[in-house]
Parts: C-alpha cells; structure tokens; sequence
C-alpha cells in the first residue's frame, strides 16, 4: 500500500503557501493525478487557484463594469433630463444597444474560445489572424444593424412603445451609431487581449476613458445643453477613444509581438467556418441579453408604461451591473478553461469551475444583501419622482433574488465559452428563457393584478431554470473528453489555416 508521501510526490515536501503558490499547472495537474488528495492540500490548491482567477479576473471584472458605466453614467444624467427622455433612452439602450451589444458580445466569445485555446497550446502565431478576422464579421453586424438603429423609432413604435418614447428613444439610438463601430472593433481586441492574459492595461484604458466620460458627458448635457442627442454622441466619442487605444496597445506593445504579426491578407479567408462559430456564440449569448432586455420592453406596454419602465429599468440597471461584475469574472474563467484545455490539463480545468463558481456564489450573496440594506435610497440615483421611487422599493427584493441567481449563471456560461459550447447553451437558453421563462412573465404580468412584478417573476424562473440546467451539464461533463477536442480545435485553426471549428461544438 503506497503512502502519501508516494501518492503525492510533487507537493509533499512543500509546507508552504509561497512554495505551491509557484507550481504550474502541469505540476497540479500531476498532483491530482495520484488520488486520494489529502485534506490538508485543498486549502493550499483553492489558494493557489484563487490566486491565478484574480490575477485575471480582477482586472477583467475593472474592465467590464467600467465599460459599463458608461451606460450607466450616461443613463444617469439622461434621468435628470425628465421621466419620458429616461424612458426614451432606456428604451433604446435595452432594445436596441442591447441588441448590438449582445451580438458583437456574443460574436466576440468566439475569438476567446479559439484564441484561449491557441494560447495555451502555445500556438500563438494565428491569434492575430483570428482577431482580425473577427473584426471584419463584427464590422459586417455593424453596417445590418445600422438601418435598425437610424429606423428606431418605428420599430420601437411597432413593438408597443408609445409615441413619445418612441420618439425620444429614436433621437438617443441615432446618436448612438458611432458607438455601434466602436463595439465592432473593441469587443474582438478586448477579448484578443484577454486571451494571452493581458488584463491590466485594459483595466487602465478603462477607468481612463470613464473619468473622461463623467467630465464630457456633465459638460455636454448640463454646460452646453445638448440634451438626450448630446448624451448619446458623448456616449459614442468615449467608446470610440476606449477602441482607439486598445488598438494602440496591440500595435505598439512589446506584449502582442509574438500574437500579432501584422496585418494580413489571411483575415479574409477562411471566414465561413469561423463565421458559423460567430453564430453559435452571437445566438447563445444575445438569447441570454435580450431575455431581461426582453422584459424591459414588455413592460412598456403595461398601464402607465412610463412609471413601469422606469421602475423596471432602474432595477435593471443595477442587475446588469451585478452581472457585468460578475461577468468580469466570467471572463477570467473563460480565459482559465480555455488556457488549461488548451494545455491539455482536464483535472485543473474542473478544479477551476469549482473554485470560481463558490467564489462567485458568496459575493453574489454579499450584493443581495446589500440591495436589501440600501433598499430606500436606489432609486433616488435615477430620478426623483415618487411614484417610480416606490415602484423601485417594490421591486427591490425580487431584484435581491435575481442577483442571488445571478452568481452562478453567468460562471457556467463563462465555462460554457472557454470549452466551446456555444451551440449547447444556445438550445438551453432558448428553451428555458422563451419557452418557460417569457411566458410565465407575461401571463403573471398582463393576466394577474402583479403587472411589473410578475413580468420579473417571470425572468426568476427562466433564470433558475437555466442556471439548473447548466448545472447538470457541467457536473456531468467528460473533461478529459473536452481537451481532446480542444487540442483538435486549435490544430484545425492553427495548422490548416481553415478555421474548421464548427463540428466539435
């Protein structure tokens, strides 16, 4: 019978945190290899494995919810403007930016699942390509969705809206185009970036342009009085300035150069197999946007559809700001999945998901907590009308529930991009969201005295229907399964020049 000092010849001689702090994850990989792992190593492995998702993740987490902010900001000031400008942005910030957002985000994790994977089998060479091969798809979204947002105000007259909203939202979604460019071309650098682990310099990008922002935007609407078009032009110049220098970062830092070789005729072959990954990707993430997007919209055409979209948007506000946190850490679990796969490490991989998921679970459970405890004053950020105030106050707890929810959801699907399962969590996104969770909403909502509050009842359950399902996917996933097909994702994108990602996902 061997004994543990034989089963576990890599760590058995470390006594310290600083020691098994500095093993790779080949090492790890090994040590998890000789069952059964002593209880007093997981302190130290969870130590070791929190320390490299935070390293990533920190700065991925600054990224996203300061690239939010800018919404967010913009949102704000737009709220002092009158409660029907507020309506009409967050209108056309939900239905329509969240619509391109969605799909340039969703395009986008293709390139992190491809690049993550290239990276850690130490294929760096094709990563510029795949950048800018999605740049070119994303620039494509980019000119279909700009006829959407020039004619925002039919459509958005077309779904319900009424006619002053619809109005106000037109002006916003037009001033709004620009920014639409910006996305094409940020959201493929971004997550290039990310990809190889550099996160830092982006993080730095962005509190930058946010302080800008802030400045320009106070400037704009209340020394200049440009209004609700003012807001939104401001809003597309900072996203512009953000994609700008995450194009500089990756031309002139000494960090790309073995990454980026140039720009390259090679960007525009191949781009029907990568485009079907796009679509995978697009599909699984724009059906999980535009399901809370979703709601919003429906809400509008409740009675007194300005103090229902109102209440309902504040709320949302702040869920998508908890998400967007948490979708920081996604990335950095994407990053780790697809970097470990791609290395051929299956048991690191799965230590991961469990690590971050109970990391992302107790900080969601601090953020509810801190919803309910600051309930009375959320509100008043956004406008100072009583009646939205109390419609705000009322939703608070069902928007303490969705954040709860929301510490695990957003990890799967982060895992769900780093392994390649676009397509999977697309079916399971579209039956659990539309199939059970939309229609839930809109029976509790327009069929019961509930109105508002059972449009986001509905989200609830299509929400924990998904975070479910997921569960059971990941739990039963064949991990040794998933590097097989990494390693031959990344041969086929990296050797045949072909990109042939399609079938293994």
């Amino acid at each position: 019978m061997p004994s543990e000092e034989e089963q576990q010849p890599l760590l058995s001689g470390f006594e310290s945190n600083a020691r098994i702090s500095e093993l790779k994850s080949v090492e790890i990989e090994e040590f998890f290899e000789h069952k059964p792992v002593a209880i007093r190593w997981w302190p130290r492995l969870v130590a070791w494995e929190s320390r490299l998702l935070w390293v990533l993740s920190g700065s991925s987490i600054v990224v996203s919810v300061f690239n939010y902010m800018l919404s967010f900001v913009t949102l704000t000031f737009t709220g002092h403007l009158g409660s029907v400008e507020l309506a009409g942005a967050s209108i056309a910030s939900v239905g329509i930016q969240g619509l391109a957002y969605g799909i340039m985000l969703g395009m986008a994790s293709a390139v992190q699942t491809v690049c993550g994977q290239a990276y850690g089998a130490n294929r760096q060479a094709s990563m510029g390509v795949i950048c800018q091969r999605a740049i070119v798809l994303h620039l494509g979204a980019a000119v279909l969705l700009t006829f959407l947002y020039w004619y925002s105000g039919a459509f958005l007259k077309a779904i319900g809206q009424s006619e002053s909203i619809a109005e106000q939202g037109q002006i916003f979604a037009r001033g709004l185009i620009p920014q639409l460019y910006a996305f094409a071309t940020s959201c493929p650098m971004q997550r290039f970036l990310q990809a190889q682990n550099i996160v830092n310099p982006l993080a730095y990008m962005s509190i930058g342009v946010l302080l800008f922002h802030i400045l320009l935007t106070w400037i704009v609407v209340y020394i200049l009085d440009y209004g609700l078009l003012g807001a939104a032009l401001t809003l597309s110049l900072s996203w512009w300035i953000l994609s700008i220098l995450n194009a500089l970062y990756i031309l002139l830092s000494p960090s790309c150069k073995e990454t980026w070789t140039g720009f390259s005729i090679k960007a525009f072959t191949g781009i029907w197999p990568y485009f079907k990954l796009t679509i995978a990707s697009a599909v699984m993430l724009c059906l999980e946007i535009w399901y809370s997007q979703g709601l919003v919209l429906i809400s509008g055409l409740l009675p007194d559809p300005t103090i229902s979209l109102d209440s309902i948007s504040v709320c949302m506000n702040y869920l998508n700001w908890d998400i967007t946190f948490i979708l920081g850490l996604a990335a950095g679990t994407s990053v780790r999945i697809s970097n470990e796969l791609g290395a051929g490490h299956p048991k690191v991989a799965k230590f991961s998901v469990l690590v971050v998921s109970a990391t992302s679970l107790l900080i969601s459970i601090l953020f509810s907590a801190l919803v309910m405890i600051f309930r009375v004053g959320l509100g008043e950020l956004f406008s100072s009308d009583t009646e939205v105030l109390a419609a705000v106050y009322n939703l608070t707890p069902l928007l303490a529930i969705s954040i709860l929810l929301n510490g695990i959801q957003p990890i799967l699907s982060g895992v769900a991009i780093g392994s390649g399962w676009q397509a999977v969590v697309a079916y399971v996104n579209l039956a659990c969201y539309y199939v059970v969770g939309l229609p839930i909403g809109c029976v509790l909502g327009f069929k019961t005295s509930l109105g508002v509050v059972g449009i986001w009842w509905g989200m609830i359950i299509g929400v924990l229907c998904q975070t479910v399902t997921l569960l059971i996917i990941t739990a039963r996933t064949n991990w040794q399964s998933e590097v097989e097909k990494a390693i031959d994702r990344v041969n086929k994108s990296t050797n045949e020049e072909t990109l042939e990602l399609l079938t293994s996902i």
